[in-house]
């Protein structure tokens, strides 16, 4: 019974995501969704801040700022194009997803999402998982992504 409470209790304390929780949610399905799925620089780079920052626990500082991402982005295009490409796809796990204001500049989200991939129109394989924890900055109305920390990664069967 004591559990049952507490457990009630706790889903009405966190209730429905927030208006924040839900902006931020869905500028982080848009920027994903671009960057694994489709092939668009432009709109990859108006969804970023200039001095963008990408740190990755396997490999250490990847990016120092929108431009140098973004071309690295482009040039990738052609080769996801190519029939027989490997494809990848990122799945946020809604549960454990949190959404912090930050005052006077945006908020900060974090969670866990897993990986999957297929080469070509073969079968999707879920592949792995990782944490991470994004800053973003609400500017001239949008959401912009300014830092992204991804770690603890690993394998899935």
């Amino acid at each position: 019974m004591l559990f049952a409470t507490l457990t009630a209790l706790t889903l009405i304390a966190s209730g429905p995501p927030s208006g924040l929780e839900n902006e931020v949610r869905a500028a982080d399905a848009r920027f994903f969704t671009l960057f694994f799925e489709q092939c668009d620089p432009a709109a990859l780079r108006g969804m970023l801040v200039d001095d963008f920052e990408f740190f990755d626990d396997r490999g250490g500082l990847v990016a120092t700022d929108a431009e140098s991402f973004v071309a690295q982005y482009a040039s990738r295009c052609s080769e996801r194009a190519a029939p027989g490409a490997w494809r990848s796809r990122r799945e946020v796990l809604a549960e454990g997803l949190a959404v912090y204001p930050i005052q006077n500049y945006g908020a900060v989200e974090a969670g866990e999402h897993v990986f999957y991939e297929r080469q070509g129109d073969g079968p999707e394989t879920r592949v792995g998982r990782a944490r991470f924890t994004q800053m973003w900055k609400h500017e001239g109305g949008a959401w912009k992504l300014a830092r992204v920390f991804s770690y603890d990664h690993s394998a899935l069967p």
